[in-house]
């Protein structure tokens, strides 16, 4: 595809438009959608106006949503009406969510009937739905036809569906009563009835479930597809495997950047603008550095302690960096366990149990291993290295606990689990480590 590239790119320079339309008629819709990313504006839209007609709402949902939002604003009305027509209706509305209301307004007013219909259907979702990115372009056949007249309906609007591997079979009140694979149907007798060959326990998504649930149900069935049906069990949707991978890796991205103290953003950091990122990082990084300012307040509160026992400020970053470590081991663990669901709020106990084992035989490793290296290389008194020992072993037991805790927690009263990530988790740890420490060196080292 490299090579590829620069011969394009070279067609382009020499303004060879026909022989370039004729290479990218025989590409990948995929293909070409990266080769456009990696054009100028005003280049990127010069390619798509020579882009084969059948070819052109394939190649557009593939490109970036910003430069979606630069070629159709930059389209004629009739253009962009038929971009609009023929793309998949979740696409689609998509596309028009994050553009402004007076773009919208003109882009369905000259979109055909059905098209505005499927749209304004899909929008009146709650974002992060299923019912917001599911398509309303898929296969139903009625329950009492024969399998001859349903191929023969597969026919006739197959081209305009999302998927024809599976149909979807209802009665006359359009409830979901079954399914029935493509493959099954071509090795069915022509004049069999379709409610005799359909399978009927269907697993299918409520409309208001969250796409991040949808995702889970997909990784659970293994589907390639699945029903999108309201409170009375009427299908009003489909989601594909594919939408379902942009879901994961918007929400993989989501809860890294939460775990990070990040506020999320849609957008790729490479779009991003410098006082964009600033906004997204400033408030988590002013929350954590006023709450950080309780550690220094505990150090400031044992002032006269640590005068008179100097040594033992050295090993305050060791301690509050073991700490915060062991705490971010644990949340990260549990975060992902909650996010994939094999962690739940009634599992706390077994957590707790299991994070407890965990950080007794971890906190008694690192402080042996400390305690040897105190006692010898740093040639410290012994009272000095069992402070130093004690509050390592303590800090590890408690960050931990903290650490598997927190983000069940938060689940459970509705918060993002992700929220409660080794940054703020850390601070959290530093402040109760600091309190350990100076209460064990008072009393091992009758200081204070």
């Amino acid at each position: 595809m490299g090579i590829m590239m620069e011969e394009l790119k070279e067609l382009i320079e020499t303004k060879q438009y026909t022989r370039l339309r004729q290479e990218l008629a025989e590409m990948n819709d995929a293909d070409i959608a990266s080769f456009m990313e990696s054009l100028e504006e005003e280049q990127l839209l010069k390619i798509f106006r020579i882009l084969p007609k059948s070819m052109a709402a394939d190649v557009f949902s593939y490109l970036e949503m910003e430069n979606q939002q630069s070629i159709i604003t930059k389209l004629s009305d009739k253009e962009a009406a038929n971009i609009i027509d023929n793309l998949m209706s979740d696409d689609a509305a998509d596309l028009l969510e994050e553009m402004p209301a007076n773009i919208v307004k003109k882009l369905l007013a000259n979109a055909s009937p059905e098209t505005r219909r499927d749209i304004n259907h899909l929008l009146r979702y709650p974002e992060d739905s299923a019912g917001s990115v599911m398509t309303v372009e898929y296969v139903d056949l009625k329950e009492n036809i024969t399998v001859q007249q349903a191929i023969e309906r597969i026919k006739k609007i197959g081209i305009d569906s999302e998927t024809i591997n599976i149909c979807y079979v209802l009665d006359n009140q359009r409830t979901l009563k079954g399914t029935v694979a493509l493959r099954y149907l071509l090795l069915s007798e022509p004049d069999e009835i379709i409610g005799d060959i359909m399978h009927e326990n269907v697993v299918s998504i409520h409309t208001l479930m969250d796409q991040e649930e949808v995702a889970r149900q997909f990784q659970k069935y293994d589907f390639t597809s699945m029903p999108v049906v309201d409170n009375e069990d009427r299908l009003v949707g489909i989601i594909t495997v594919d939408d379902v991978v942009d879901i994961m890796q918007e929400e993989a991205t989501e809860d890294i950047e939460k775990m990070a103290a990040i506020v999320p953003s849609d957008k790729a950091y490479m779009k991003t603008g410098v006082f964009e990122i600033w906004k997204k990082r400033m408030p988590w990084l002013l929350l954590l550095m006023i709450s950080a300012t309780f550690t220094g307040s505990i150090i400031a509160g044992f002032e006269d302690a640590l005068s008179s026992c100097a040594i033992l400020v050295a090993y305050i970053p060791m301690l509050m960096d073991t700490g915060g470590n062991a705490g971010g081991q644990s949340s990260v663990t549990i975060i992902r366990g909650l996010s994939l669901n094999e962690i739940v709020f009634k599992d706390m106990f077994r957590v707790l149990w299991k994070e407890m084992r965990v950080a007794f035989l971890c906190g008694i490793s690192l402080a042996a291993a400390n305690f040897l290296k105190i006692l010898f290389f740093d040639k410290v008194t012994l009272a000095v290295a069992l402070t130093v020992c004690m509050t390592l072993f303590l800090a590890v037991l408690i960050a931990k606990l903290v650490g598997c805790s927190l983000p069940m927690l938060a689940k459970k009263i509705g918060f993002d689990p992700a929220v409660m990530a080794s940054p703020f988790i850390t601070t959290i740890v530093d402040a109760l480590s600091l309190m350990i420490y100076f209460q064990i060196a008072t009393r091992v080292l009758g200081i204070g």
